[in-house]
């Protein structure tokens, strides 16, 4: 199962005893997944055929928990993996529609049905179910909603808003799609929306992915370092080499006759090792400046060949 899965059926199981928000959540349902529309009879029908059992399963419960069906009267159309009420069933679909305060033609979750936070919490979790997915976080971190228009995706990014839970809105193709992209705001998401198993997997799967990074950052900086390392002592070992054939140890001054022959001696030495072998003993700095002027001496020697 994907990790947007693994949430879904998380949301799936919740106990949600406020019946103010048991509404809203039903009312976020029912209108992001397109779920209410008009037969050419003119009858009220209200249809969810979704890719996953997720928001079929979740409503027959809200209307179950919300007696405006019997509990068991639309197993049927839950063990489908959908949920279709039509004129068999008019008094459930009335009731349903007075409750949520649908209006023919809206595409709106009515804001009369999510005036508190706990009623947006709810809403969100509706819209999660029917028309969210998130990427594996192993992979990288990627959270959207895609709406049908405009007004339904501004109507989340202003609802996450609430939460301080940044999103940003793009076109794909005849859509429009509410993302967000930082693993912090989508962890506060899965907060806000009570999936709470999930965010603490996500949470695990953050801390190993950032010490992993951390441990490839500090392997490339030593690694980095040591190249740098040996490439400068391959090129004061050849300077020195030169200065010996062309110059000769012996024209050199004796600190840095010394240095010379304890870096041809000593390859694979850093400069405070090298210090140490010294007499008397000289810090790095000093044996860098050392080093430098034979680095010096060599490179004039090869401008007068």
């Amino acid at each position: 199962m994907s990790f947007s899965g693994e949430v879904k059926g998380e949301l799936v199981k919740l106990e949600n005893d406020a019946r103010h928000c048991q509404i809203a959540e039903l009312a976020s349902a029912l209108i992001y997944s397109g779920a209410v529309r008009t037969d050419a009879s003119g009858t009220q029908i209200i249809e969810i055929q979704a890719d996953a059992p997720y928001v079929a399963s979740r409503c027959c419960m809200l209307l179950e928990r919300l007696r405006l069906a019997e509990k068991g009267a639309i197993q049927d159309a839950q063990s489908r993996n959908a949920l279709y009420l039509d004129k068999n069933d008019s008094d459930v679909i009335k009731r349903t529609l007075q409750m949520i305060k649908y209006k023919e033609g809206d595409n709106l979750v009515n804001p009369l049905v999510m005036k508190s936070l706990c009623c947006k919490r709810a809403c969100l979790r509706g819209a999660f179910l029917s028309i969210g997915s998130m990427s594996n976080p192993e992979k990288g971190y990627h959270l959207e909603f895609v709406c049908s228009d405009t007004q339904q995706a501004v109507q989340l990014v202003d609802t996450l808003m609430v939460y301080e839970i940044h999103a940003k809105v793009v076109a794909r193709k005849k859509y429009q799609v509410v993302y967000i992209k930082e693993s912090e705001e989508i962890v506060e998401l899965l907060n806000v929306i009570g999936a709470h198993i999930s965010l603490m997997k996500l949470e695990n799967l953050r801390i190993l992915k950032d010490m992993r990074n951390s441990i490839n950052r500090k392997v490339n900086c030593e690694t980095a370092n040591i190249t740098k390392t040996v490439n400068a002592a391959t090129k004061q070992i050849d300077d020195i080499q030169y200065i010996r054939e062309h110059y000769g140890f012996d024209n050199l001054a004796d600190n840095l006759r010394q240095a010379a022959e304890l870096r041809l001696e000593y390859p694979d030495a850093t400069l405070k090792e090298l210090g140490g072998y010294l007499t008397p003993a000289v810090g790095k700095s000093g044996v860098n400046h050392r080093l430098r002027k034979l680095s010096e001496l060599a490179e004039k020697l090869r401008n007068c060949q």
